[in-house]
């Protein structure tokens, strides 16, 4: 395709390679192959999940873990399960770990969190590096979580639409667009690695809304994205909406044209594959990485937890981490990518904004 070649994308280029065809869509991924060896090499990060809490001050309208479901048996993992978690990480090489959870802003939460992030550091010698994905805080959160331990954070935007984002969250001073991007401002001020993202497959949601997402990624100057797609909950408002979705095979294609774009538009990103793929292709998040994801991110939440962070409808009862490392292994399609061990896997774009 001629327009891969471009060095600058503007808006109506990206949605022609979102829209391209299963032909066009293979040297797209040609491409992106080629971008992401030059640029991260055949090298493939860890992050081991703990999902910690599902209990959540937010009420989005696509979420399963909503405050006003009461249908979800809410828990939060007791800091041995916590420490176990990581502690599992740590001796099986995982170089760092993700801790995430419900929205919640309370001091317990607040000062819980911090006592989790010193004593993962403490078990690990200050060798695991943590991510965290707890949602929208004040400036002095984040700054109190940087200081205990924590250099890397994610939070999605979800959508840049402003149309869309009030689709699917309610319109009310607890969900608002302009908090969020702050947050993400707030973050890189203190010296985190930030991460946003959007979903994919959203209710009258088009490649134009898509392409203007992945515009914005980049107007953010993100250092890592994890995107996945939309998968809705039946005890949601927006289930009403399902008729309106893309089917799972088009759904899927395309959330790998997604990323595969991403990697054009930001080469030296750190890129997750989404745990939500695999709803959608029992091998989803290795086929991401195919399509230029870097980051794999194996569940470490103990089984009877994970059925209770059901943020979407059809979650996988995901495969045990070493299975899934196994798997990855055994994939002759893979063959090409190595799991990088025991490195923390900071981002490319951070180290060169940091300079």
């Amino acid at each position: 395709m001629e327009i891969l070649s471009k060095e600058v994308f503007q808006k109506h280029t990206i949605m022609q390679l979102l829209d391209a065809n299963e032909k066009d869509a293979l040297a797209i991924f040609k491409q992106v192959q080629k971008i992401r060896t030059l640029n991260h090499s055949n090298k493939v990060w860890l992050r081991g999940l703990i999902e910690y809490s599902n209990i959540c001050d937010k009420n989005c309208n696509y979420c399963g873990i909503r405050r006003a479901n009461k249908k979800v048996k809410r828990y939060t993992l007791s800091d041995s399960a916590v420490l176990a978690c990581a502690s599992h990480a740590y001796k099986n090489n995982y170089g760092s770990v993700v801790l995430q959870s419900g929205e919640r802003s309370d001091n317990v939460f607040i000062d819980k969190i911090s006592k989790l992030l010193k004593e993962i550091k403490k078990l690990s010698n200050e060798k695991l590096g943590i991510t965290l994905s707890c949602g929208e805080q004040s400036r002095e959160t984040y700054q109190q979580w940087f200081d205990s331990g924590a250099h890397r954070y994610l939070l999605r935007f979800e959508t840049s639409s402003q149309s869309l984002y009030n689709t699917i969250h309610p319109n009310d001073a607890n969900h608002n667009f302009l908090n969020r991007i702050q947050s993400l401002k707030h973050l890189k001020e203190i010296g985190y690695q930030v991460g946003s993202g959007m979903m994919i497959g959203i209710p009258e949601q088009g490649t134009s809304d898509i392409a203007a997402d992945l515009l914005f990624l980049k107007e953010l100057d993100v250092d890592m994205v994890g995107l996945g797609p939309f998968i809705e909950h039946p005890d949601t408002p927006l289930y009403c909406e399902r008729h309106k979705l893309f089917s799972k095979k088009e759904t899927l294609a395309l959330t790998l044209k997604t990323i595969a774009v991403l990697r054009l538009l930001m080469p030296d990103i750190n890129i997750a594959a989404a745990t939500a793929l695999d709803s959608l292709d029992p091998k989803g998040r290795l086929k991401a990485l195919q399509y230029g994801a870097n980051v794999l991110m194996p569940n470490l939440t103990p089984q009877k937890y994970r059925e209770a962070y059901f943020l979407y409808n059809k979650k996988p009862q995901l495969l045990e981490s070493d299975d899934l490392l196994r798997l990855f292994k055994n994939s002759p399609e893979l063959c090409d990518l190595k799991i990088d061990y025991g490195k923390w896997g900071d981002s490319l774009h951070f180290q060169k904004r940091k300079e």
